[in-house]
């Protein structure tokens, strides 16, 4: 019986003139190239979802601090200090920490120095917000145009209080 089956085997190899092991070892190579055919579009395709992703928390952020200074100003005017003295208070805190994250931030180095002095009207603002003083809400309206000039939002210049 070992005999028919190494009959078969040489038989085998005589019609495909490879052995067994070659075959398997070339099946194995193609499946590696499969493989890595099909993972080459996959990763470029993370890759830039990725980066998307990134581009948009980035401008999520800007938004969120735009909106947090645009509502404490809008507050204020309406003489709603304690909303505004809590926007403010975010919005400092997220200026912050964008300002912490450094070559991430979602603001560019421009932007950054433009925005840094705006920190130091932060104790001055909540202080005046805590004690419901009306003299906040023309501060806060400054800080938002401020805000906005030197992050590229800035609106109409002239537009109507």
């Amino acid at each position: 019986m070992n005999e028919e089956n190494q009959a078969v085997t040489s038989s085998n190899e005589r019609r495909t003139g490879l052995s067994l092991g070659k075959r398997i070892g070339i099946f194995a190579l193609i499946f590696v190239i499969g493989f890595l055919l099909g993972l080459g579009p996959m990763w470029l395709n993370a890759h830039r979802t990725a980066k998307k992703l990134e581009t948009t928390e980035a401008e999520l952020r800007r938004s969120e601090m735009r909106s947090a200074v645009s509502a404490a100003a809008l507050d204020a005017r309406r003489g709603d200090y304690e909303p505004a003295r809590k926007a403010m208070s975010d919005f400092f805190t997220a200026l912050s920490a964008e300002l912490d994250r450094g070559d991430n931030s979602a603001l560019d180095q421009t932007q950054q120095n433009a925005v840094r002095p705006l920190l130091t009207q932060r104790d001055e603002l909540i202080t005046l917000l805590a004690r419901n003083d009306p003299v906040a809400a023309d501060r806060l309206s400054n800080l938002d145009a401020a805000y906005r000039k030197a992050t590229g939002n800035a609106q109409l210049q002239n537009s109507p209080q």
